[in-house]
C-alpha cells in the first residue's frame, strides 16, 4: 500500500472518529473561548504598531534636538 494513501486513509478516519467523540465540542468550545480572550486583549494590528514606532522615533528626534538646544542655552547662561 502506498505511504501517502495509507496516511490520507488514516487521517480521514482519525477526523471522522474524533467528530462523533465530544472532542469536536471541546474544540468548538476552545475556539471560541480563545476567540473571545483575544478579544478582550485590545491588541492592535501590525500597521498601527508601526505608525506609533514611527511617531515615537519623530518624537525622539525632536527630544533630543529640543535637549541640544536647552544644553547650549544654558552653556550661554554660565
Amino acid at each position: 500500500m502506498d505511504p501517502h494513501t495509507l496516511i490520507d486513509d488514516f487521517s480521514r478516519k482519525f477526523s471522522e472518529l474524533a467528530a462523533k467523540t465530544p472532542l469536536a465540542d471541546v474544540e468548538k468550545n476552545a475556539r471560541a473561548l480563545m476567540t473571545s480572550l483575544l478579544s478582550k486583549a485590545q491588541l492592535v494590528t501590525r500597521e498601527e504598531f508601526d505608525r506609533q514606532a514611527q511617531v515615537l522615533a519623530r518624537t525622539r528626534e525632536k527630544l533630543t534636538e529640543l535637549e541640544a538646544k536647552v544644553a547650549a542655552w544654558e552653556d550661554r547662561q554660565k
